[in-house]
């Protein structure tokens, strides 16, 4: 019986590798560095919440946040504690300032006041308010009440005395204003343009009264003089001078010189009689 012959197996000739690696799962390796890294921004984004809200805490809890005063420039006549009462901020949060309001509430609240900035910042001076006060041009006396009054004929305040302001006009008003003057309700600009205008003409001017009808009229020696109001004075100056000495050199000691009115012009040289 014939013998089967050996079958070659194919098989691929053995290489020698050395020992191999046991094989690692990457997948889990970076999983497991994302998990680490989600980690650690939670905990820095938690950090910063902490942080923001102690922030938050501290602006809103701690007292020098509050205002309790005001830095104040520019201001002659009014005092930072008038400017604080009008700006009407105490015990705000500084973050509910706003500038614009302030700046209207000092307006509407001060006549002295003719324009305000308002500029907020940081402690300790959080509110700087800077002034542009209104000039004042007169004394003005009336119902025994001084105020002082500007060019417009604005009413200001009352000052604080009288040896404060020695440059300006003192004008007095008789009986027949019976009520004290008030903010809000101006002297007549042309009862102010006379004043000034009497001022620059009349060399040691003394103070001035004021009368309703009459205008504005001062005294001279024994008798009165009245010259109205507006920016007519030179001219009726004139004619008060030129009556005046025709007067006294016909030997007539006149008691009123009325030249309120230059087309009506008269005087009086007794109670009983006037021409």
């Amino acid at each position: 019986m014939r013998q089967p012959k050996n079958r070659r197996t194919s098989r691929s000739p053995g290489v020698w590798r050395g020992a191999q690696p046991a094989a690692s799962d990457d997948s889990s390796i970076e999983h497991g560095i994302r998990d680490q890294m989600g980690v650690s921004w939670r905990m820095f984004s938690g950090v910063v919440v902490v942080i923001l809200s102690v922030i938050l805490v501290l602006f809103f809890a701690a007292p020098f946040f509050y205002v309790r005063s005001v830095t104040v420039n520019g201001a002659q006549y009014l005092d930072e504690a008038e400017i604080f009462r009008y700006a009407d901020i105490a015990e705000m949060h500084i973050f509910w300032v706003d500038p614009d309001n302030v700046r209207e509430n000092i307006l509407a609240a001060s006549p002295v006041v003719a324009d305000a900035r308002v500029r907020i910042g940081w402690p300790p001076n959080m509110v700087r308010i800077t002034i542009e006060e209104r000039e004042p041009a007169l004394l003005w006396t009336q119902s025994g009440v001084r105020v002082l009054v500007d060019l417009q004929g604005n009413v200001l305040r009352a000052p604080r005395d009288s040896e404060s302001f020695p440059d300006l006009i003192q004008v007095i008003a008789d009986s027949s204003l019976s009520e004290p003057p008030l903010p809000g309700v101006p002297i007549p600009p042309d009862v102010v343009a006379g004043a000034l205008q009497l001022r620059s003409l009349v060399a040691g001017l003394p103070p001035l009264r004021y009368n309703a009808v009459n205008g504005l009229g001062f005294q001279e020696n024994s008798w009165e003089v009245w010259l109205g109001v507006g920016t007519d004075m030179p001219n009726r100056l004139l004619i008060y001078e030129a009556l005046r000495d025709n007067l006294l050199s016909r030997g007539i000691t006149p008691l009123i010189i009325n030249v309120a009115d230059p087309d009506a012009v008269y005087y009086c040289w007794s109670l009983e009689f006037c021409e």
